[in-house]
């Protein structure tokens, strides 16, 4: 038997649990053709890969490379790290599928978390047209989620009130038509608009229409934290009402409040499952926690033009700034800034900011907001929201999936995007033993491709899809830091992705061999 590239000589974690074992593995084509001793086989391509262990490739169940993975096909961050797979239409605010108006708008107002790069051509409407962008061009996979706010867009408008019966039912018609068309699921993220303006009734009406697929709910919930009780009762609701088996999105907060609410749903009978990344800080949009709700109303153009006026500045100091804001503004960090005028902002808190703009720190928050159009991101700490404790416990329970909520755009991003995984694999298990090496390619991998029917993939198994990481277990770690988002990992050997190398030693060969990935 002559096979096409044989990994010689490491140690195999298969993703069912299972402690590393001795084991060599063999690719044909974008297949694993074989694992085990094969010593008297004929190959093209021998890699010794002795003292490493390989792995199936990473799938991150939470990012915002919708965009950013378009205009960088190579996307090294995720590459440094073993990720081959990205679960795409977060939040609820995403780009398929949507009429040209909708585009558009979620284009400008996710700007700060999934950037709005120049090199796309946005000559899409259906998801299918926008998953064909992925095909053979970019270096890693991905699968979609329709997010709920642009059927909603597409469908009222930015309009905040219920949706009306026959609202629904076109809502829902296209949640089927895109289900059809390969995606695995649907997202909420009811802190963003129009998602938020869905009530569960709307919500659950929508995943009734995704159940005959096997589509899964992800929620970016109402609430975490000390709030996480009202989210998930939302949840709860929404899964009770339509039968959808449910995934929460950057499950963080306290372990004793947000652990228990997982295991109650499980107890009674409910399908959730949640997905974290390993830091304190969150990273959003600066428009989503330092205005009130009512300035945001009717989206991007209409909070631009009421904070311009005399009037929203006198009341915000007087009933918003003069009072704590959801994250408090000395502890936000701007990441990203878009204007030429005003990205010398970037890595700065706000009131460090503010001070260099002579302006106080709420007027400072309203000027960077109207002159960049509301696209500014941050990454900021609530003071009490968790600990690492906290987080550490968090990720170990069998609920749990890895997500790096990675933000490729700005000067000063959050550190998670380009060290995630990289910290599960460094500080979680090898220092912290947190996981043990089978467990931790359990929460990287196979339990992301099981809950997204993804299911090729997550497994190195003879027949399953050549998606594979290797590394070096005394060497992998993160290296980017609050200060230095942008480092990027180490300890990645090779990673190959439908069979093909793009991480080569260490380094990308350029190979775009990544799929989209339809519903299965």
């Amino acid at each position: 038997m002559r096979l096409e590239k044989v990994l010689k000589g490491g140690w195999v974690i298969d993703g069912t649990g299972a402690p590393p074992f001795r084991a060599d593995v063999a690719v044909t084509g974008e297949k694993v053709g074989a694992i085990g001793r094969l010593d008297r086989v004929e190959a093209d391509e021998v890699v010794d890969v002795t003292g490493l262990f390989v792995s199936p490739g990473f799938i991150d169940a939470h990012v915002h490379g919708d965009l950013m993975l378009l205009a960088d096909p190579v996307h090294l961050p995720a590459l440094k790290q073993g990720v081959t797979t990205y679960i795409i239409g977060q939040d609820g605010v995403a780009f398929a599928p949507a009429k040209a108006a909708t585009l558009d708008y979620m284009r400008r107002y996710t700007a700060g978390f999934n950037g709005n790069p120049e090199g796309p051509d946005y000559a899409w409407s259906s998801l299918d047209e926008y998953l064909a962008r992925f095909e053979r061009t970019t270096a890693l996979n991905v699968a979609m989620l329709i997010p709920n706010g642009n059927l909603r867009m597409d469908v009222m408008g930015l309009e905040d009130r219920p949706a009306t019966d026959d609202e629904v039912a076109a809502m829902k018609r296209l949640a089927v038509e895109a289900m059809e068309q390969g995606a695995v699921g649907l997202s909420t993220g009811l802190d963003y608009i129009p998602s938020l303006y869905a009530d569960a009734r709307e919500i659950a009406a929508l995943c009734e229409a995704i159940v005959p697929y096997d589509g899964v709910y992800v929620t970016h919930m109402r609430g975490y934290g000390p709030a996480a009780p009202v989210g998930m009762a939302e949840v709860i609701e929404i899964t009770r009402r339509s039968g959808v088996a449910a995934h929460v999105s950057h499950y963080n907060g306290a372990a004793d409040v947000m652990l228990p609410l997982i295991d109650q749903g499980r107890t009674l009978g409910h399908d959730l499952t949640y997905d974290t990344y390993p830091y304190l800080a969150g990273s959003t949009i600066l428009g989503m926690v330092a205005l009130p709700a009512w300035v945001q109303e009717g989206g991007i153009d209409a909070t631009v033009a009421r904070l311009k006026r005399p009037e929203t500045r006198d009341r915000l100091n007087a009933e918003w700034f003069s009072k704590p804001t959801p994250y408090a503004l000395e502890n936000i960090t701007l990441a990203f800034v878009a204007h030429p005028d005003w990205n010398w902002a970037e890595g700065f808190k706000v009131p460090e900011a503010a001070e260099r703009a002579k302006l106080a720190p709420g007027d400072f928050v309203r000027e960077v907001l109207i002159a960049n159009e509301m696209a500014v991101g941050i990454f900021g700490f609530r003071p009490g929201d968790r600990t690492d404790e906290d987080v550490r416990a968090i990720l170990r329970h069998p609920a749990h999936m890895a997500g790096s909520d990675g933000i490729y755009r700005g000067g000063h991003p959050h550190p998670r995007g380009w060290g995630a995984f990289a910290r599960y694999l460094g500080r979680h298990t090898r220092e912290l033993k947190d996981y043990t090496w089978g467990e931790a390619i359990v929460h990287l991998s196979s339990h992301a491709a099981r809950r997204f029917r993804l299911n090729d993939r997550g497994l190195l198994r003879e027949g399953m899809a050549a998606d594979v990481a290797v590394f070096d277990p005394n060497t992998i770690i993160d290296r980017s830091t609050y200060a230095n988002g942008r480092a990027f990992a180490e300890g990645m050997r090779h990673v190959l992705v439908n069979g093909q190398f793009v991480l080569r030693d260490g380094e990308a060969t350029g190979a775009t061999p990544g799929r989209a990935l339809r519903r299965s």
